[in-house]
């Protein structure tokens, strides 16, 4: 069967180029007569990859040497936990925006460990925008201050960066990481789940500036102690070997195309394309205030809810699959990562144009 384009939120399509070099070295990975899934994480040919593959990232970002990259296991959603826990102490403050499912996730987590201040909430819109920065309540004493830089579900942006002051700010950037350049050092952290732009799902890249780390308690955990991270290069543990392979070929992958001002044009262009097509037409809609639309994830319903699923199964028989919308809000969306290509979004937005021509 050929290649579909696959619009999944993640586990998100791979660049084709890095897929063929997975299948190339699978049996047989830099002549050691082992797959990568086989060779020790301590072996000096692994220790190689771990190494490139963090300078690479830096490269890519521009990410000053006072900050760490460290790599663990959990994805994004362990962060909720891990944030709080290496930058807050029990009885502090942490400032949250609300602006979408996953910050709501992350709220209800950091509040086991610290008091969390809501500064913002977009709830009563159905997370449609983000609220104006000037109505946020801040708490002056806050450990940090935290936002979602992209709502996949709703498909909610932010269009700024939020002027934390001296407080440290942290992002979670999963669906957002690598799609653009990034001014890292607006960030105290930033912390992404690695199945959208990066690779396979279960790592999480954490950057963090150097002197936020080593502020947990004695009591966390080793494996949710970012100091413990920093210490032993991620491998405090056996780390996810596959994963961290996969993620280093798509880093080689976003230098040979130029980078993430070349990266950052390319999705740009898919968006723009993709929302044109959609408010140029009345059979179908987007929900979110244009200024906060997602470039990663584009939500859109049908004038006609009753015709989703004759839409879904016709694109799928067209090629193009996982537009069902997510379960909570319904309708479709087209996730448009890194990896997916242009032509994906032309196809699709032919494939709705002659939808809409036979039952709009």
């Amino acid at each position: 069967m050929s290649r579909v384009y696959n619009f999944s939120a993640g586990p998100a399509t791979l660049p084709d180029t890095v897929l063929a070099q997975i299948r190339s070295e699978i049996p047989d990975w830099k002549k050691t007569g082992m797959s990568i899934m086989e060779v020790s994480h301590r072996s000096n040919e692994f220790m190689m990859v771990l190494e490139k593959t963090a300078q690479d990232l830096r490269d890519l970002l521009q990410i000053p040497e006072d900050y760490s990259i460290l790599f663990a296991q959990g994805g994004a959603t362990l962060q909720f936990s891990m944030v709080p826990l290496n930058l807050a102490k029990e009885g502090e403050v942490a400032d949250y925006a609300l602006t979408g499912s996953w910050s709501r996730k992350a709220i209800a987590e950091a509040a086991k460990y610290c008091d969390v201040n809501v500064v913002a909430d977009s709830s009563d819109r159905n997370f449609t925008y983000v609220p104006e920065e000037a109505t946020w309540k801040r708490n002056k004493k806050a450990a940090y201050l935290h936002y979602c830089a992209n709502e996949t579900i709703a498909g909610v942006e932010f269009p700024f960066i939020p002027d934390s002051g001296e407080t440290p700010l942290v992002s979670d950037m999963s669906s957002t990481i690598l799609s653009r350049p990034v001014e890292i050092r607006r960030f105290g952290v930033i912390y992404a789940g690695a199945q959208k732009n990066i690779g396979p799902a279960g790592l999480a890249l954490i950057i963090v500036r150097k002197n936020l780390i080593g502020k947990s308690s004695s009591r966390v955990p080793n494996l949710l102690d970012y100091s413990v991270y920093e210490k032993t290069d991620s491998m405090s543990n056996t780390p996810p070997v596959f994963s961290l392979y996969v993620a280093g070929l798509v880093f080689e992958y976003l230098k040979d195309l130029g980078g993430l001002e070349v990266m950052g044009n390319k999705n740009r262009r898919k968006a723009e394309k993709l929302y044109k097509a959609i408010d140029r037409s009345s059979f179908y809609s987007n929900p979110v205030e244009e200024n906060c639309r997602s470039w990663t994830n584009v939500p859109f319903v049908l004038h006609d809810c009753s015709l989703d699923e004759y839409f879904i199964d016709a694109a799928a028989r067209n090629g193009l699959v996982n537009l069902r919308g997510h379960r909570s809000v319904g309708g479709m969306r087209a996730s448009i990562y890194n990896a997916m290509p242009e032509s994906g979004v032309d196809v699709l937005i032919s494939f709705m144009q002659e939808f809409e021509r036979t039952y709009g």
